[in-house]
C-alpha cells in the first residue's frame, strides 16, 4: 500500500516549490551547510506564527545563565502568563538535528504554548554540536535546566513533582535522555512528551518507500549525529543518554507523550520507544499522524493535522 501526503501539507510543500529553485541538499558530513539550512528553515516557519512578544501579550519572559556539565555556561529562558497559577511547568529543547536552532527561534513556539495553557515553560539554549559540544554535552545542558529549575521552583511558584521535559526532534531525543539521567539521578519528573524525536544513531539506511517525503533525509540524519556522536559514532561506546533508543532498561522513567508523523523517518524509533515503555507499564501515549512529514505542525500550522496535534500537546501540558 502506498502512502499518501496529507493534501494541506502538499500544498504547502508545492507553493514552497514554485517559489524557486530549491538549493542542493548538504552533502553528508557537512553540518555548517545543514546548521545554515536549518536556520533559515526556522526562521521561515516562526514567521507563519504570530510575532513574538506582540503577538503574545499574556506572556512575559526572562533570560537567565545556567551553569552545565564542565562548568559551560547556558541561556534559558523562563516564559510565564501574568495570570499563571502556581503548580506546573516544562523545560523545552528546540529541534535542529543537533547542529542547528536556538531559544530566540522558538520564542514564538513556547510563548505559544504558555499562552495556550497557562503553564510557564523554560526554553533551554543547549550548546550545538560539533563545534560547542560533543557526546552527552546537549543532554547534560538540558538537565541542568532542568535542575536550576527545581533550585528555583519555590521562587517561581512551582511543584518540583509536576515539572515535565519536553522536546522536539533532535530536542526530543534529548528531553528523553534528560528523562533517563533524571531517573538514574533521583531527580522528580513528572512527563516526557516527544515531539517527532530523534532517538537513534542506527537510523541510516533509506526506506524507499518513504524517500520520496522525507523532509530530514538520512543524509541529514548521519550529519546530525556524527557532529554529536563524532568517534563514538557507529560504535558501542555511544551514551544510551545521548541516543536514547539505546537504554538498556527504561524501567522507572517518567510517564510519556510520543507523536511522530506517519511519513517521517524518525517514525519507526518513536513507536518503538514508545512500545518499551508501554511493556514496561509506564503510561505512554502515542500518536502516529497519517500522511504527516517531519515537522507537519511547523510547516503548516493551520492545517487539520496541525491544530489536532496542537489540542493534544495543551492537553498533556494542562494536566501536568
Amino acid at each position: 500500500m502506498a502512502f499518501t501526503l496529507d493534501p494541506e501539507l502538499a500544498a504547502v510543500l508545492q507553493a514552497l516549490a514554485e517559489q524557486g529553485d530549491p538549493a542542493p541538499p548538504p552533502e553528508r558530513d557537512d553540518w555548517r551547510t545543514l546548521r545554515a539550512r536549518g536556520v533559515a528553515s526556522m526562521r521561515w516557519m516562526a514567521s507563519l506564527l504570530p510575532a513574538y512578544p506582540s503577538g503574545y501579550p499574556l506572556v512575559k519572559a526572562s533570560s537567565h545563565k545556567v551553569r552545565s556539565e564542565g562548568g559551560a555556561e547556558i541561556l534559558v529562558r523562563w516564559y510565564e502568563r501574568a495570570d499563571s497559577a502556581p503548580g506546573s511547568a516544562v523545560v523545552y529543547a528546540h529541534g535542529g538535528g543537533m547542529v542547528a536552532g536556538s531559544v530566540d527561534l522558538y520564542d514564538a513556539v513556547v510563548a505559544g504554548y504558555v499562552q495556550a495553557t497557562g503553564v510557564p515553560f523554560l526554553s533551554v539554549d543547549y550548546r550545538l554540536a560539533p563545534d560547542a559540544a560533543t557526546g552527552t554535552g546537549p543532554v547534560e545542558d538540558v538537565f541542568a535546566a532542568l535542575s536550576w529549575l527545581g533550585g528555583q521552583a519555590a521562587a517561581l511558584k512551582v511543584d518540583p513533582r509536576r515539572i515535565a521535559v519536553m522536546g522536539d526532534s533532535a530536542g526530543g531525543g534529548l528531553a528523553a535522555g534528560v528523562a533517563i539521567l533524571a531517573r538514574d539521578r533521583g531527580v522528580p519528573l513528572a512527563h516526557q512528551a516527544l515531539l517527532y524525536p530523534m532517538l537513534d544513531d542506527r537510523n541510516l539506511t533509506p526506506d524507499p518507500r518513504l524517500t520520496p517525503y522525507v523532509a530530514w533525509t538520512w543524509d541529514d540524519n548521519w550529519t546530525g549525529w556524527h557532529a554529536l556522536l563524532g568517534t563514538a559514532f557507529g560504535t558501542d561506546d555511544v551514551p544510551e543518554v545521548a541516543a536514547p533508543a539505546r537504554v538498556a532498561t527504561v524501567e522507572g522513567l517518567a510517564p510519556a507523550y510520543v507523536e511522530v508523523g506517519e511519513l517521517d523517518i524518525f517514525r519507526a524509533e518513536a513507536v518503538g520507544y514508545a512500545q518499551r515503555l508501554a511493556d514496561a507499564d509506564i503510561p505512554a501515549e502515542l500518536h502516529v499522524h497519517s500522511g504527516a512529514i517531519h515537522e507537519y505542525d511547523r510547516l503548516a500550522p493551520a492545517s487539520r493535522l496541525g491544530r489536532r496535534a496542537m489540542e493534544d500537546r495543551k492537553r498533556v501540558i494542562s494536566s501536568l
